[in-house]
């Protein structure tokens, strides 16, 4: 597939048969690949590689995969990398924290390469559409611009995720509309992506915390809309 080629994927886990196999499979598919046994390494190719998706392991030695995570977000120009955590499903438990830091998704253990590939695939294929599909969303003093991946407020910039940026960037663009918690998962998570409810929770209050408390309502066992009356 021609468009995979241009993509950069970091594979970060310790145990060496699972970074030989993802390695080989997106390779093989035309993707650019690298690849760190341990967050430590995994910070540092960050910076040289500019990876475009990671697949991280949450359970490492020296620095686990949460960790790495909340400091390769707090990273210049790592907003837009998709960050995929690599995880037993008895790791339920970090789900909440690894959203917390900035991941995106999970794939669960034991892989399944051609099931990976293909959610990689409509990933960045997401991706291209919106890229496509650009524009800008101005309500009282926050601006959001889709096609740079800001968002100014009171002209100045405010920092956050790629999933964070895009569940602002649909709630505003659909001002005074209430959405269920289901629904934002399938719009901003897609329908192949495996993540629980309370992962919306989870950002909408990372956004409040950055853009403050009165854009966004919650909607008591509804879910929640961005208001734009006065």
């Amino acid at each position: 597939m021609n468009e995979s080629k241009k993509y950069k994927i970091l594979i970060v886990d310790d145990e060496p048969a699972i970074v030989e196999i993802l390695d080989y499979n997106l390779r093989k598919e035309g993707y650019l690949t690298k690849s760190a046994s341990n967050g430590k390494d995994a910070i540092n190719c960050v910076k040289s590689f500019a990876p475009d998706m990671i697949l991280l392991d949450i359970m490492m030695p020296t620095i686990d995969g949460i960790e790495t995570c909340r400091q390769i977000r707090a990273m210049e120009g790592t907003e837009n990398t998709h960050i995929i955590f690599l995880t037993a499903r008895s790791e339920e438990y970090s789900e909440v924290a690894a959203f917390e830091v900035g991941g995106n998704d999970f794939i669960t253990k034991p892989i399944k390469p051609r099931a990976l590939l293909s959610r990689i695939s409509a990933i960045f294929k997401r991706g291209l559409i919106e890229e496509k599909s650009g524009k800008i969303v101005s309500f009282k003093d926050i601006t959001i611009n889709k096609e740079s991946y800001t968002v100014l407020k009171n002209n100045e910039k405010v920092a956050l995720t790629k999933k964070e940026f895009e569940l602002l960037f649909f709630l505003c663009s659909h001002p005074n509309k209430v959405f269920n918690r289901d629904d934002l998962l399938k719009k901003i998570w897609g329908d192949d992506i495996f993540v629980v409810s309370r992962t919306i929770d989870v950002h909408i209050r990372k956004i409040r915390e950055k853009i403050g408390e009165n854009y966004i309502n919650t909607i008591k066992g509804i879910g929640y809309k961005f208001e734009s009356s006065e």
